[in-house]
């Protein structure tokens, strides 16, 4: 195809596009968009995008009147409410999305200033080959979702926490622990509360720049970006609970070596309300400037609560929770650091009764440092409220007075020394003689 040819098409949808946002007109730029058409398609996808895909995401896109019906509610914050959509009036918006056709939502200085940015402008711009493999994930999903028209539903639940558990005093002790270096949350959590490391703006840069565990989540099940249009900025007691999203897109990689790799058949079950039994509950780590930070017992308070609001259901049956798989949350560019963040969540988990699947994302020792710290205080009988205490004792005693960036004194090694010496023993001995049950942890 003559470069010409082949520029042409970029162009009319860039357009289109720009016809409806002339106020942009100037300022957006479609640089990715035009390199995936010119250099990273072959001839017969570049003929088929512009041939089938998009004219069918058109189509789609315009027939919102007919399957939105009445004003789509917000998710606002300090209210809880569920909202659930059809998957063909997710996939109808998504396009609309794709073509930017939400024209209140390009500048935080609307009234939509404390919402997620919807319309995929940013996705267009820039010569990053981050941009060219969103792209390539998000056009599996519009090709799958215009050839063949989706079902099922999905739901999305704000969730908010006003009645946090009392830490200190309590008495539960950690559930079982299954902790893998291999693996991955969305492809071995299944049956469980998969965890989305969220940012407060849910979807993170999906539509940007961003592509580490919730932007790539989000690509892959891009139900879960309609999210973005409705859903107030979470406060520090929410969480966002979708269940049913849909997986389009395989990828390999993570962040820069992201690739997506070819369209994935989704086969998990349907619930009776025809959604994919698939949970995932999107919760927004604190990020710190200092590793010290961390250990304030605010900010540990604060990310137990956080947790927990995610993890616990109200009314809902302990003995029949599914477990939570997730691994190491905020503890990426949050500067959260890992092995507190693993403690945090098996405190958090406890108290919501859920057991817990730990994936440490290849980092083996890790993995057989969490895992012999849970054998450690399972088998000591440590008490969620013992180990609440403990990691106040260490920021008390070792990071309150450090002159130095990073303590001397990791805190596994502290929580080892303490609970092992001999006042901590006879504490301990007295919740054993309880006939409190063991827990156990296996590792893989």
């Amino acid at each position: 195809m003559p470069c010409s040819e082949k520029n042409l098409f970029p162009m009319e949808t860039e357009d289109a596009i720009l016809r409806y946002n002339t106020a942009h007109a100037k300022k957006w730029d479609f640089t990715a968009l035009n390199l995936l058409c010119t250099e990273c398609l072959e001839h017969c996808e570049v003929q088929q995008l512009f041939d089938t895909v998009l004219p069918a995401m058109v189509d789609l896109a315009l027939r919102a009147p007919r399957l939105c019906t009445m004003p789509i509610p917000l998710l606002k914050s300090r209210m809880n409410q569920s909202l659930t959509l059809s998957q063909e009036q997710i996939a109808c918006l998504l396009a609309n999305a794709f073509f930017c056709t939400f024209p209140r939502r390009n500048s935080r200085k609307s009234e939509y200033g404390n919402y997620p940015e919807i319309n995929f402008y940013r996705l267009f711009e820039g010569p990053s080959p981050r941009k060219i493999e969103k792209l390539k994930t998000l056009l599996c999903y519009f090709r799958r979702v215009t050839q063949t028209t989706p079902k099922g539903l999905v739901t999305f639940t704000r969730q908010t926490l006003n009645n946090p558990p009392d830490w200190e005093s309590s008495q539960t002790q950690l559930t079982r622990l299954h902790i893998t270096c291999e693996g991955t949350i969305e492809e071995h959590g299944y049956g469980m509360l998969q965890v989305d490391f969220a940012n407060r703006f849910v979807g993170g840069g999906v539509t940007g720049h961003g592509l580490v565990q919730e932007e790539i989540r989000f690509l892959i099940n891009p139900e879960l970006i309609i999210s973005r249009l409705f859903t107030e900025a979470l406060e520090y007691n929410e969480c966002l609970i979708i269940t049913g999203a849909e997986q389009y897109s395989k990828y390999s990689g993570y962040a820069e070596s992201y690739k997506w790799v070819g369209i994935h058949k989704d086969e998990t079950p349907r619930d009776d309300w025809q959604r994919r039994c698939t949970e995932i509950v999107a919760i927004d780590a604190l990020k710190y400037r200092h590793f010290l930070e961390q250990f304030l017992p605010e900010k540990m308070t604060r990310e137990l609560n956080k947790a927990y609001c995610g993890f616990h259901r109200n009314n809902a049956n302990r003995k029949h929770l599914s477990a939570v798989a997730t691994g190491n949350w905020g503890c990426g560019a949050f500067g959260g650091d890992t092995r507190l963040k693993a403690l945090i969540q098996f405190m958090a988990a406890a108290e919501a009764g859920r057991d817990v699947a730990y994936f440490t994302f290849g980092d083996a020792q890790l993995m057989k440092d969490v895992h012999e710290m849970h054998t450690f205080l399972t088998e000591s009988r440590v008490t969620v409220g013992q180990l609440y205490d403990l990691l106040n004792q260490y920021f008390n005693e070792v990071c309150k007075n450090c002159r130095t960036t990073r303590p001397d004194v990791s805190l596994y090694r502290f929580i080892y020394e303490t609970v092992s010496s001999p006042a901590a023993s006879d504490t301990l001995n007295t919740a054993k003689d309880s006939g409190m049950s063991p827990v156990t942890s296996d590792s893989h």
